[in-house]
């Protein structure tokens, strides 16, 4: 019999040497930038605010931090409408904006076929023009002797948005329609997109076992599409409502005194009046109430998966 040879000892495996230090850094100094701009164009803005809130004087003898934490209060207890009307007319903006939104990201998504593209460029045309040129188009198209006010009044429409309060007679420039119209318009592209990213991530074959279980299109719809696109249900309203809450130039352009939000009563603050502790207090209760109202719904929302 041949003798049997052992097999020579294998190598010993190298030794790995632990990462360099200099490598485990390269994250960090790849956030800096970022972090640098946030502490710079956002941290600071912001410090310099809350301290300015805090301030008492006048613009000829100067202002001085005395803590004077009661200007939030008078801010508060005389601009409280500018407040509620602002949540009123973001609320109404966002809800028309997803009920108007949904189903044209619903067709994009699944319907669109070869005119995706297409439809996706008309849904961001309007990033084409300027905020200030798009907002004045409103003043023509709702004109008095326009045709939309024409077309409303034919159908008696303007009967009850009076009745509501929501336009005056038969007009509706200078009138709250005429402010969440615009806003509506200018921010419903800020819908669209999370909601058509979300309907686009929902696997085909879902539905296809919705079908094959015979659940009809609506049930489809309410049980698999509606649940599933949360995410984007949720980063569209988001979208819509924080900027819509804000915003003073559809209210300055298309409205009247009488439909002033926050937005505006800030600038004039800042810009006019020049009282720039009520200002700065003004900014800061808008934040804090659009944190808190932000905070509440996304718990209650259900999800934490936003796109």
């Amino acid at each position: 019999m041949a003798a049997v040879t052992e097999a020579p000892p294998l190598p010993p495996a190298p030794e790995k040497k632990p990462p360099r230090k200099r490598g485990r850094l390269v994250p960090y100094w790849l956030l800096l930038p970022g972090i640098l701009w946030l502490i710079i164009f956002f941290a600071l803005p912001m410090i310099y605010q809350a301290s300015t809130s805090v301030q008492t004087g006048s613009l000829e003898e100067g202002y001085k931090v005395t803590w004077h934490f009661a200007t939030y209060w008078d801010a508060l207890s005389e601009y409280w409408p500018q407040f509620l009307r602002s949540v009123l007319y973001a609320t109404a903006a966002t809800v028309l904006c997803l009920l108007l939104g949904y189903p044209l990201a619903y067709l994009i998504a699944f319907r669109a076929g070869r005119w995706r593209n297409l439809i996706m460029i008309l849904v961001i045309a309007p990033f084409f023009t300027s905020f200030l040129i798009r907002t004045l188009a409103w003043k023509t198209i709702l004109a008095d002797n326009g045709p939309v006010v024409h077309t409303l009044n034919s159908l008696h429409i303007l009967s009850l948005t009076d009745w509501l309060g929501w336009t005056a007679g038969d007009r509706v420039l200078a009138t709250p329609l005429a402010v969440v119209c615009g806003l509506t318009y200018n921010f419903l592209p800020f819908m669209i997109l999370p909601l058509y990213t979300s309907l686009e991530r929902i696997d085909g074959r879902l539905h296809e076992a919705a079908g094959d279980l015979y659940a009809k299109p609506f049930t489809t719809f309410r049980k698999v599409t509606f649940p599933l696109s949360m995410p984007g249900v949720v980063s569209g309203t988001l979208l819509t409502f924080i900027p819509a809450a804000g915003d003073y130039v559809n209210a300055d352009l298309l409205g009247s005194t009488d439909t002033r939000m926050v937005g505006n009563v800030i600038q004039t603050q800042f810009l006019r009046i020049l009282d720039y502790p009520t200002a700065a207090a003004l900014s800061f209760i808008l934040m804090a109430a659009i944190l808190i109202m932000v905070t509440f719904y996304i718990r209650r929302s259900g999800t934490e998966d936003l796109v």
